[in-house]
Protein backbone atom coordinates (compact mmCIF):
# COMPACT_ATOMS: atom_id res chain seq x y z
CA UNK A 1 0.00 0.00 0.00
CA UNK A 2 1.45 3.39 -0.90
CA UNK A 3 1.26 6.35 1.73
CA UNK A 4 -1.78 7.98 1.91
CA UNK A 5 -1.49 11.71 0.94
CA UNK A 6 -3.55 14.51 3.43
CA UNK A 7 -3.59 18.12 4.09
CA UNK A 8 -4.58 17.65 7.83
CA UNK A 9 -3.78 15.35 10.39
CA UNK A 10 -7.23 15.97 12.12
CA UNK A 11 -9.27 15.41 8.75
CA UNK A 12 -6.99 11.99 8.24
CA UNK A 13 -8.36 10.82 11.41
CA UNK A 14 -12.17 11.27 10.77
CA UNK A 15 -11.54 9.27 7.62
CA UNK A 16 -9.62 6.91 9.20
CA UNK A 17 -12.43 6.27 12.43
CA UNK A 18 -15.31 5.63 9.73
CA UNK A 19 -13.24 2.93 7.33
CA UNK A 20 -15.29 -0.27 6.63
CA UNK A 21 -13.02 -3.66 6.76
CA UNK A 22 -10.53 -3.48 4.22
CA UNK A 23 -10.89 0.10 3.23
CA UNK A 24 -8.00 1.66 2.50
CA UNK A 25 -7.26 5.54 2.15
CA UNK A 26 -6.12 6.79 -0.43
CA UNK A 27 -5.94 10.62 -0.24
CA UNK A 28 -7.65 13.43 2.45
CA UNK A 29 -7.81 16.99 0.85
CA UNK A 30 -8.83 20.21 2.70
CA UNK A 31 -11.50 22.47 1.29
CA UNK A 32 -11.50 26.10 1.09
CA UNK A 33 -14.73 28.07 0.29
CA UNK A 34 -18.37 27.91 1.80
CA UNK A 35 -19.73 25.13 3.07
CA UNK A 36 -17.07 21.86 2.32
CA UNK A 37 -14.35 20.67 5.05
CA UNK A 38 -12.84 17.92 3.26
CA UNK A 39 -12.86 15.64 0.58
CA UNK A 40 -11.25 11.83 1.34
CA UNK A 41 -10.56 9.31 -1.16
CA UNK A 42 -10.55 5.58 -0.29
CA UNK A 43 -10.44 2.65 -2.69
CA UNK A 44 -14.61 2.15 -1.94
CA UNK A 45 -16.11 5.65 -1.85
CA UNK A 46 -15.60 9.43 -1.90
CA UNK A 47 -16.44 11.25 1.46
CA UNK A 48 -16.89 14.84 1.57
CA UNK A 49 -17.76 16.96 4.85
CA UNK A 50 -20.49 19.67 4.38
CA UNK A 51 -20.17 22.27 6.98
CA UNK A 52 -23.03 24.29 5.12
CA UNK A 53 -25.87 22.69 7.36
CA UNK A 54 -27.99 25.02 9.65
CA UNK A 55 -27.36 24.87 13.19
CA UNK A 56 -23.69 24.23 13.22
CA UNK A 57 -24.40 20.99 12.26
CA UNK A 58 -21.84 18.69 9.79
CA UNK A 59 -22.64 16.34 7.49
CA UNK A 60 -19.75 13.29 6.38
CA UNK A 61 -21.56 12.20 3.19
CA UNK A 62 -20.30 8.74 1.61
CA UNK A 63 -20.63 8.13 -2.13
CA UNK A 64 -19.74 4.75 -3.80
CA UNK A 65 -17.89 4.99 -6.87
CA UNK A 66 -20.34 3.26 -8.03
CA UNK A 67 -22.86 5.98 -7.75
CA UNK A 68 -21.33 8.71 -9.29
CA UNK A 69 -22.52 9.22 -13.13
CA UNK A 70 -20.13 12.00 -13.92
CA UNK A 71 -16.65 13.60 -12.35
CA UNK A 72 -15.75 17.26 -13.96
CA UNK A 73 -12.61 19.55 -13.36
CA UNK A 74 -13.71 23.24 -13.24
CA UNK A 75 -11.04 25.69 -13.71
CA UNK A 76 -10.41 29.60 -14.21
CA UNK A 77 -7.74 30.41 -16.75
CA UNK A 78 -6.03 33.47 -16.69
CA UNK A 79 -5.99 35.41 -20.12
CA UNK A 80 -2.21 34.08 -20.71
CA UNK A 81 -3.98 30.57 -20.71
CA UNK A 82 -2.64 29.67 -16.81
CA UNK A 83 -4.38 28.24 -13.82
CA UNK A 84 -4.97 29.96 -11.25
CA UNK A 85 -3.91 28.65 -7.77
CA UNK A 86 -7.71 27.29 -6.94
CA UNK A 87 -9.59 24.26 -8.70
CA UNK A 88 -12.86 23.03 -8.50
CA UNK A 89 -14.26 19.12 -8.21
CA UNK A 90 -17.81 18.56 -9.92
CA UNK A 91 -19.05 15.27 -8.96
CA UNK A 92 -22.52 14.47 -9.77
CA UNK A 93 -24.84 11.76 -8.56
CA UNK A 94 -27.91 11.13 -9.26
CA UNK A 95 -29.42 14.53 -9.81
CA UNK A 96 -27.20 16.07 -7.21
CA UNK A 97 -23.72 17.44 -7.60
CA UNK A 98 -21.11 18.30 -5.01
CA UNK A 99 -18.47 20.56 -5.76
CA UNK A 100 -15.20 21.41 -3.90
CA UNK A 101 -12.59 23.72 -4.00
CA UNK A 102 -8.94 23.29 -3.40
CA UNK A 103 -5.57 25.19 -3.55
CA UNK A 104 -4.04 24.02 -6.50
CA UNK A 105 -4.89 22.34 -9.38
CA UNK A 106 -2.77 19.83 -8.23
CA UNK A 107 -5.20 18.27 -6.14
CA UNK A 108 -8.53 19.10 -8.58
CA UNK A 109 -6.52 17.30 -11.17
CA UNK A 110 -5.64 14.31 -8.34
CA UNK A 111 -8.97 14.19 -7.22
CA UNK A 112 -10.62 13.99 -10.44
CA UNK A 113 -8.58 10.79 -11.89
CA UNK A 114 -8.69 8.86 -8.60
CA UNK A 115 -12.50 9.14 -8.75
CA UNK A 116 -12.70 8.38 -12.85
CA UNK A 117 -10.25 5.41 -11.99
CA UNK A 118 -12.72 3.61 -9.17
CA UNK A 119 -15.50 4.69 -11.38
CA UNK A 120 -15.75 3.23 -14.10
Amino acid sequence: MSEVIYDSKGQLQQVESGLLDGEQIIAVYDAVGAGTGFIGLTNRRVIIQDKSFVGKRVALTSIPYSKVSSVSVVSNKSWAGQFFSTGVIAITVGQHIYEVEFRGSEKTHHVHNVILHYAS
